[in-house]
């Protein structure tokens, strides 16, 4: 066959055997998402392009005009735009599974008999290590020690985190691991807890666990891998689209870059580097990869630790502990040093501040900052759990976002009424006075400390209640917020904090066709069947990648 004839032939040959991609159309939609002026818009149909990208939306009274694009009927179910978790831990989500679950425990006699029954089923001599129990679910309320779990193992070392991960505990033989005696140091930032005797009882506080957990043998390659795709599939099934990822090592990055390059990263994730000593090595944030799913853009630096553990720094001592204020974990010259640094490499900084001190002590940074750094900076404070009332107008007017997460609020109410007093209380979790004096606002779920799943927390955001409706008429119900507010701060709010609402966040031209179809109207029910939510299908980038069996019930995984 001559060439001349040839290259037509196999034009021809080329287009049959790879079909012009067409646009597609979801049409007959119970659509709802937050427009740019806050409130809630409705739309029936989403005309997607063959990139997945929306190219437009459309009213029941609007006429899509779009012939040749595939057809998909929603049969009346609600569309959202994908929802967006400002604040998550993705690896500690997906190593969950592998590790004792200790989540719900309700006495520390409980904690013992699932410490015996994994150490049964996991024999050997390596590390046992578990998270999730919390002491304020226990009658006595008391921190679990080294000589309670030697009551259950002594022959090899055991480590189990408290639910926010800012506390542990270890038996003696993982003490001797990490040669910690009774005149062991305790760390800046961190505190070897001690008896009346002055002996360490096994339980450490926030950077004193590093002095134990360096021992611990790190996941293999492979075990991150694994773990990161267990946790894309639970995120997908609640319909979790993108995360902030507060905290990311480098060998989680490097993890996050290998599923890229294999191309099984199916959700996004902006990613904040743990420290700023990685910085030194990434040197700048990196570009938008495989499609809009992976980037390095911020960096997440402590102020302080937990309330639940009595780290969070608080300007005047604990109510139920007078000699204790909390850790403040650097001070104000180390914190604006640390933040300065992220800041001049073009990392967005966000700082964990829970402490009335520590809050106060990062707004002082941002102000102070801002004056250097002008422009839109987009200053992160995580969490802003307790705020001094007199602070939070400073939020607003440093133009700092307000990262906060709404079943908190429900998880700590009793313990925040013991650790606080009524006038502190009146700034904590105010996500309302905070949206109120001009702060943008960003929610999430803080994953693996809370459940992933995000209905519960626009419930709570709305009713300032539990899933059960506890209490009835809600906690300091004045701090409740709107449907189209929580919403926005879940979609819209979440990508402003990330820089991201150019990309993702609505349902608008030009941006990626991220959608869910849930079981109910949530912008109608109350607020326990809104938190009852189920999602039907995940679609991302105009791809459906998560899809409810038939036949199965709640994805919810665990708290």
């Amino acid at each position: 066959m001559r060439l001349a004839m040839y290259k037509p032939l196999c034009a021809l040959f080329a287009l049959f055997a790879s079909p012009a991609l067409a646009d597609t159309l979801i049409h007959n939609a119970n659509g709802i998402q937050v427009g740019a002026d806050g409130n809630l818009q409705r739309f029936e149909s989403v005309l997607i392009g063959d990139d997945g990208k929306v190219i437009q939306t459309f009213t029941k009274v609007q006429n899509p005009h779009a012939p040749n694009a595939v057809r998909i009927d929603a049969q009346g179910r609600t569309m959202m735009p994908g929802l967006i978790d400002a604040h998550g831990h993705v690896m500690g989500l997906g190593r969950g599974p592998v590790q004792l679950n200790l989540t719900g425990t309700a006495s520390l006699a409980e904690l013992q008999q699932r410490l015996k029954a994994y150490a049964a089923q996991n024999p050997g001599s390596g590390w046992i290590v578990g998270r999730g129990w919390n002491q304020e679910l226990w009658p006595d309320k008391g921190m679990p020690n080294a000589a309670d779990l030697d009551a259950v193992v002594v022959d090899r070392p055991v480590w189990l985190a408290r639910v926010d991960g800012h506390a542990a505990v270890g038996n003696s033989a993982a003490l001797r691991q990490a040669a910690i005696t009774d005149a062991t140091p305790s760390p800046s930032g961190g505190d070897i807890e001690r008896d009346a005797k002055g002996r360490a009882t096994g339980l450490m506080i926030d950077a004193a666990t590093g002095l134990v957990e360096r021992k611990i043998v790190p996941p293999s390659p492979a075990e991150r891998e694994r773990a990161l795709l267990e946790a894309q599939r639970t995120l997908l099934g609640f319909g979790v689209t993108a995360v902030a990822d507060m905290g990311t090592s480098l060998d989680e990055w490097t993890a996050m870059r290998r599923l890229g390059d294999a191309n099984r990263l199916q959700m996004r994730i902006l990613s904040y580097a743990s420290g700023v000593e990685p910085l030194r090595k990434i040197t700048k944030p990196t570009p938008w990869l495989y499609g809009d799913r992976l980037r390095m853009a911020g960096v997440k630096v402590y102020a302080d630790g937990a309330l639940g553990s009595r780290g969070a720094w608080l300007k005047r001592p604990y109510a139920d502990r007078p000699q204790a204020r909390g850790l403040q974990f650097l001070k104000d010259a180390q914190l604006l040093e640390q933040v300065t640094e992220a800041v001049a490499a073009g990392f967005q900084p966000a700082i964990h501040a829970i402490g009335d001190a520590a809050n106060a002590q990062a707004i002082s940074v941002y102000e102070q900052l801002g004056r250097t750094y002008p422009g839109d900076r987009r200053w992160r404070i995580e969490h802003v759990q307790v705020v001094d009332p007199a602070d939070i107008p400073r939020i607003g007017r440093a133009g700092i976002i307000a990262s906060m997460q709404p079943t908190h609020q429900t998880s700590d109410r009793t313990m925040a009424e013991a650790r606080l007093d009524p006038p502190r209380l009146a700034g904590a979790y105010a996500w309302n006075s905070i949206a109120r004096h001009g702060a943008r606002l960003a929610f999430g779920s803080d994953f693996p400390v809370e459940s992933p799943n995000p209905f519960p927390g626009l419930a709570a955001a709305v009713s300032r209640q539990d899933p059960n409706g506890v209490p009835p008429g809600g906690w300091r119900p004045e701090e409740r917020v709107s449907f189209a507010a929580a919403l926005a701060a879940f979609t819209r709010g979440a990508a402003y904090a990330g820089f991201s609402e150019d990309r993702i966040g609505s349902l608008e031209p030009g941006k990626w066709a991220d959608f869910i179809l849930v079981d109910r109207d949530v912008s109608t029910v109350d607020p326990q069947s809104l938190a009852a939510t189920q999602v039907l299908e995940t679609w991302v980038a105009g791809e459906k990648v998560w899809e409810r069996p038939a036949s199965a019930g709640s994805a919810e995984r665990g708290k």
